[in-house]
């Protein structure tokens, strides 16, 4: 299935991992209609390597997609990359058929004690711990269940939670990224694929230090400081090993056109074959069911 580039994708294929393979049943059956990744992966920090549990397939409504994805910079490029060659970045938000649901925005709320860690650079933000789990747990099911959810907002600067959130509507399919998106199997559970962006040390740092700067205001001495101190360390105990549960592993991140184009292809026949397009009027009023097979129809998807 994936000819040309042997190391584009080294899981072997969408459908080769049980027991939810992505091409089967996506033209028959809704409980296979809905799939957690964000693409969590973490398609989706300066770690690498990019989820739910605890939902029935059968309670999972038809015509959404969620996708796992975990690697945090490396993952928010490819999850951007993705959305860009569907073609969404055009479309209103409240129409969008791919949304982006990043694992940073669920920060905990840090103690008034752990607030000035942070401001020194004392605080480890790639902990599993420092993540509000049963936040995402209670906003990806919330998405499966078709609800508009309110997503907070994280100010990196102040380290703390925003007043303001950001709305996201129901979509077809939810790209969840994040360093640790494997982690929880509460989290991973929810995911129907699941994909990993595997970056070589050199770039995580790189893109790191450029991102703390030019973002989040940090100078150099602390964001190395940091990343020896935490980054590193929790890179190779937490996110390193939950590589063992992506279904796709992607060398390079974003500069691997193959992979991604495979991944935007696959999405793509997912939403143009009637299995989660909306109804006629409106996202509000739910999805349409899945499209049925006619006998004299093949398929050359792998079943």
């Amino acid at each position: 299935m994936l000819s040309g580039d042997d190391n584009a994708v080294k899981s072997s294929s969408f459908a080769g991992k049980q027991p939810c393979p992505l091409s089967a049943g996506v033209t028959s059956s809704p409980r296979h209609a809905f799939s957690s990744f964000l693409l969590t992966t973490s398609i989706f920090s300066a770690a690498s390597g990019d989820c739910q549990s605890g939902i029935e397939q059968a309670a999972k409504p038809a015509g959404r997609w969620e996708h796992g994805k975990s690697h945090r910079q490396a993952g928010s490029s490819v999850c951007s990359k993705i959305v860009q060659l569907l073609g969404q970045n055009e479309v209103d938000y409240r129409q969008k058929q791919v949304v982006i649901v990043s694992q940073d925005s669920f920060y905990r709320v840090l103690t008034s004690e752990q607030k000035s860690k942070a401001l020194k650079g004392q605080f480890n933000f790639d902990h599993p711990d420092a993540f509000d789990n049963e936040l995402i747990v209670k906003t990806l099911k919330e998405i499966t269940e078709g609800k508009t959810v309110q997503i907070p907002v994280y100010d990196f600067v102040s380290h703390s939670r925003k007043e303001e959130t950001v709305t996201v509507y129901p979509a077809d399919v939810v790209l969840f990224e994040g360093i640790l998106a494997f982690y929880s199997q509460e989290v991973r559970d929810l995911f129907r694929m699941k994909l990993f962006v595997d970056t070589d040390a050199d770039t995580r740092l790189s893109r790191r230090v450029l991102r703390d700067i030019s973002e989040r205001g940090r100078d150099l001495e602390q964001i190395l400081s940091q990343y020896i101190t935490f980054v590193k360390p929790a890179f190779e105990e937490f996110c390193l090993p939950t590589k063992k549960y992506a279904d796709v592993i992607i060398p390079r991140g974003a500069d691997n056109e193959v992979a991604i184009n495979l991944i935007v292809q696959h999405i793509q026949d997912i939403l143009n074959g009637g299995l989660s397009k909306r109804q006629s009027n409106g996202y509000l009023n739910g999805y349409t069911p899945p499209r049925q097979r006619q006998p004299s129809e093949s398929s050359s998807r792998p079943h």
